[in-house]
């Protein structure tokens, strides 16, 4: 009779020496190479000046700033979006090992290094777009703008009226006074310290967003009191104003499916042809009007010349807008949106109007209006089509919604988004030049 089957067993008591040569591990086309080539290539120095550990002095090195923005373009580009899960697949993901290279890592720094940098981010942004200028990448001839809604890191019960803050407020400087006298009568342990210690931060954390909530309230304030002075009865139908206590600076927004959430207007500008992202901004608009001339003004901050055609959505930019644009000190700015549809089964007293008020326009606004009824405008207006796709490629990759709070935070993660776009289109259109 035959014995019993004979295999080899796992023996996980026996220690192993286990040599790991990280570089043969990841094909030589990987995206993660091509992440760390455009980091190499990058103007870090901020990051390294601000650096207090030097040589021959004291102090514990930090990791190198240079894997940190590798690993969190890398992410980007992945849709990763949680300092946490980033810290796992640094363990874990073979392609994450090779961009840490062994450098010892934690949550707490990825999650700072990811939005304590936003003014860098900008500049990478803005330089990284001029480089692919001088290659004739890029070209600032036509840019596309649209704006996007995205859904922020607050509930809809966070938002409070200016008398359940005022009780809030209240009920945490009562808080805070007992916590106080806690401990500064309590003989209690350092474990016991440090417990009410953290009690004390988060009430204090909770009053200063009471506080900016009341600030966005009282400017919400006014700007009802200045519509009311022209949409009166738009503005009685509507409630009191709220600000959330979690967000202060996010605003309840009406998105593309038709719910009212907690939420950013993201502005994106970008190359009509080659769909790199030129610009991109944050804001608390809940709507796009008159955001065409602000858009114009941060590409000439960034870049020092307007567009030469600028393709937007209609009511993005205003007949006033249209006029600005085309005297820009910067030089003409052409825009093309289609005219707000106008009804026709009107009185004829209205038609009569309409037209007198059409023969006021100026030259400019009249010729918009010829150009966008030739086909010539039309079809260049389809190249808007462009910037749908980007918007619903960041979104795909974890910018549909934010995991950060405030709108200096979820400025740098746009930014991120913008990058890890660029970075992943350039080498794209590289690839097909070559």
């Amino acid at each position: 009779m035959a014995g019993d089957a004979r295999v080899i067993r796992p023996d996980r008591r026996q220690a192993r020496w286990d040599v790991i040569d990280l570089d043969s591990l990841l094909p030589l086309d990987h995206r993660a190479r091509v992440v760390w080539s455009f980091v190499e290539r990058l103007d870090l120095s901020p990051l390294y000046g601000a650096i207090r550990a030097r040589e021959g002095e004291p102090g514990r090195p930090p990791p190198d700033p240079a894997v940190l923005l590798a690993l969190w373009l890398f992410a980007t580009v992945e849709g990763v979006g949680s300092a946490r899960e980033l810290d796992r697949l640094v363990e874990r993901d073979v392609a994450y090992r090779w961009l840490a290279g062994g450098v010892p890592l934690n949550h707490h720094g990825l999650s700072d290094f990811r939005v304590d940098h936003t003014e860098l981010l900008d500049v990478l942004l803005r330089d990284s777009v001029t480089a692919l200028i001088a290659e004739g990448v890029v070209s600032l001839e036509e840019i596309v703008v649209d704006g996007t809604k995205i859904r922020a890191s607050a509930g809809r019960g966070s938002f409070k009226t200016d008398k359940t803050l005022e009780k809030v407020s209240a009920a945490v400087e009562r808080r805070l006074a007992m916590l106080k006298a806690e401990v500064a009568g309590a003989d209690a342990g350092a474990s016991s310290r440090r417990r009410q210690a953290a009690q004390e931060r988060a009430a204090r954390e909770v009053a200063e967003r009471a506080m900016k909530a009341r600030d966005v309230l009282t400017g919400l304030e006014a700007e009802r009191a200045r519509r009311l002075k022209t949409h009166r009865e738009d503005e009685k139908k509507k409630s009191e104003p709220t600000a959330s206590l979690t967000d202060p600076e996010a605003r309840r927004m009406r998105f593309a499916d038709g719910a009212v959430r907690a939420g950013y207007n993201a502005q994106i500008a970008a190359d009509a042809r080659a769909g790199i992202i030129v610009a991109i901004e944050m804001t608390d608009r809940r709507n796009d009007a008159g955001l065409a001339a602000p858009m114009v003004d941060d590409l000439v901050r960034r870049y020092g010349v307007p567009p030469k055609r600028l393709l937007v959505d209609t009511n993005y930019a205003t007949a006033a807008d249209i006029a600005a644009l085309a005297e820009h000190p910067k030089g003409p700015v052409m825009v093309f949106a289609p005219p707000p549809a106008e009804r026709e089964d009107v009185k004829p007293v209205t038609l009569a109007r309409r037209a007198k008020a059409r023969a006021r326009e100026p030259e400019v606004v009249r010729a918009w209006r010829a150009r966008m009824a030739t086909q010539d405008g039309e079809m260049t207006y389809r190249r808007r089509r462009l910037i749908e796709r980007i918007n619903a490629d960041r979104k795909n990759h974890g910018f549909g919604a934010m995991l950060v709070r405030g709108l200096r935070k979820v400025q740098a993660m746009a930014l991120w988004h913008a990058l890890a776009h660029n970075l992943i289109a350039a080498h794209r259109l590289r690839t097909v030049a070559a």
